[in-house]
């Protein structure tokens, strides 16, 4: 339990149904869908839609969508990929003609197509009970009636809105008189809720086909890009079978590349390896092993991770034991590695991660990204939809797996979460923050199978990341730690931004109950009935 006498939150504990997300307006959202009977699945989506429209830097429409869910519960985890695809008349050899041999985040040749409409049609199709229509209306009703600005994202708002005025439809919806609303202002966003109930009306053909794809492309090629309504034609989210390792019993599941799960597990497995539990949480050796399984696996990243329809992802070799071994060999307890060892340049980046479990004990573990703060920054001037830049996670080099060709997906930053014990689904969760993510899961992961911490108390735990040469800790890392990481051989600094954040929700079979937690560095809650 954690200490009443300091600042910080409780565990929510409930029966009926839970729901956490980064934002309160999200979480009352889910939970009202619960009440009124719908499924994990519908709340979900209830629960995302409303952040598409009031958490619109961090998600969005014109964005993707991976889940994980296990029906009643059960460790049969169903898994989707709903990432978009790179346009099809797009590859690296159109671009170096171009004289671009790298894709930047705003420009339009980073907009994939967005998926996370088809994937929500796909998940409330298979385990919904009240329809896309339903689902869709609370968003609606914030985007066409306004919604008051919230703390965080008002400064993440604030933080990007230069950046903002790149595109003049952009600039029109998410500015007023050329600035960022501020914490407690009212925005509208009536395109995108016109959008919305289009969608809601006549399902995800409206989004794909007709007057809503047209000027979308309409507005992309209007940028330079190669996008066609055959691109948005085409566009399909994928059923996925989940992969997953063991760690302390447990068989933590991820979705399969294009997605960085990967990596994750392979953290996992090197971190096995260790006996966590004899070293204080934020003590030095505990930092260090993190440090040094994430430039090991990042670096495994970079070199494979990609669209397996277009490149051999070896996820075998991977995920066995032996490659593990390997890796955990190179990790010296008392000193840093050598630069050679990490050479994975990953970045911070804007998601939403939300977690819910309903009466029926469907666990979804859901997650919906425009990748880049805002995205691409650039916006479909009468839908509203504001483009995601995930094509920036692609590679212009011919012959590497992650090189960029038309109709392929990049590698993929988000990663839901789930934990299955003795046939059960047992903890949905995940850590927002793009490259990130692997890291934040193995954190909050080991928080709790090797430190014994609940779900708020895992979530809420300080947070290091190797980045880019640089073990950066936030503020709560003791200093005394920090100090012993520099003698290690460590270059320390502090991060400008908190590490992520995170949603977490644990089932206690035995109990009947489930306990949720939510990360204090978002503006979001974890609820239950």
């Amino acid at each position: 339990m954690r200490d009443l006498q300091l600042p910080g939150r409780s565990v929510v504990h409930a029966v009926n149904g839970a729901a956490s997300t980064s934002h309160p307006l999200s979480t009352m959202t889910a939970i009202d869908i619960l009440k009124r009977g719908g499924s994990a699945a519908d709340a979900a989506v209830a629960a995302c839609a409303v952040q598409c429209v009031v958490e619109p830097m961090s998600t969005g429409i014109g964005g993707d969508n991976f889940v994980l869910y296990a029906p009643k519960g059960t460790d049969k985890v169903w898994g989707l990929n709903a990432s978009g695809k790179a346009p099809k008349a797009i590859s690296a050899e159109y671009l170096m003609e171009r004289q671009i041999n790298k894709i930047e985040t705003e420009s339009v040749h980073a907009v994939t197509i967005p998926g996370a409409i088809d994937g929500w049609d796909k998940l409330l199709k298979k385990y919904g009970k009240l329809g896309l229509e339903a689902c869709l209306q609370p968003a609606i009703h914030y985007a066409e009636k306004g919604f008051a600005i919230t703390p965080r994202v008002a400064h993440d708002w604030g933080r990007m809105a230069a950046k903002l005025k790149n595109d003049p439809s952009t600039a029109k919806k998410y500015l007023v008189k050329g600035q960022a609303p501020k914490a407690g202002d009212i925005h509208y966003l009536p395109e995108l809720a016109k959008t919305l109930k289009a969608v809601a009306k006549k399902g995800r053909d409206a989004f794909y086909y007709g007057a809503i794809a047209a000027d979308m492309v309409k507005h992309l090629k209007s940028h330079g890009g190669t996008h066609a309504l055959e691109d948005f034609a085409d566009a399909e989210a994928e059923i996925v079978e989940p992969i997953g390792t063991k760690y302390r019993g447990r068989t933590i599941r991820q979705i399969p590349p294009n997605g960085q799960g990967v990596t994750a597990l392979v953290m996992l497995n090197i971190l096995q390896g260790f006996d966590l539990s004899k070293y204080p949480p934020l003590s030095p050796e505990r930092i260090h092993l993190e440090a040094e399984a994430t430039r090991l696996a990042y670096s495994m990243r970079d070199m494979y991770v990609a669209d397996p329809r277009f490149s051999d992802v070896p996820l075998k070799k991977m995920l066995s034991a032996r490659y593990a071994d390997e890796l955990r060999a190179k990790i010296d307890m008392k000193k840093a590695m050598g630069p050679e060892e990490g050479s994975a340049l990953p970045i911070y980046r804007d998601t939403i991660y939300l977690s819910v479990v309903d009466k029926d004990r469907n666990v979804c573990s859901f997650i919906n990204s425009l990748y880049f703060g805002f995205g691409s920054t650039i916006t479909s001037d009468k839908t509203g939809v504001l483009f995601q830049n995930r094509g920036a996670g692609f590679r212009v080099q011919p012959g590497h797996p992650n090189n960029i060709e038309g109709g392929k997906r990049p590698m993929h930053t988000i990663i839901p979460g789930m934990v299955t014990e003795k046939g059960k689904a047992t903890v949905a969760y995940g850590v927002m923050g793009g490259a990130f993510q692997p890291v934040g899961h193995t954190h909050v992961l080991t928080n709790m199978f090797d430190y014994g911490m609940d779900p708020q108390e895992a979530l809420d735990c300080a947070r290091a990341f190797h980045l880019a040469g640089k073990l950066e800790l936030e503020r709560g890392i003791p200093a005394a730690t920090a100090s012993a990481l520099e003698k290690m051989g460590h270059t320390i600094t502090t991060p400008e931004m908190p590490w992520g954040g995170g949603q977490m929700i644990a089932i206690d079979w035995k109990k009947g109950t489930l306990a949720a937690g939510s990360d204090p560095r978002k503006d979001g809650m974890a609820a239950g009935y």
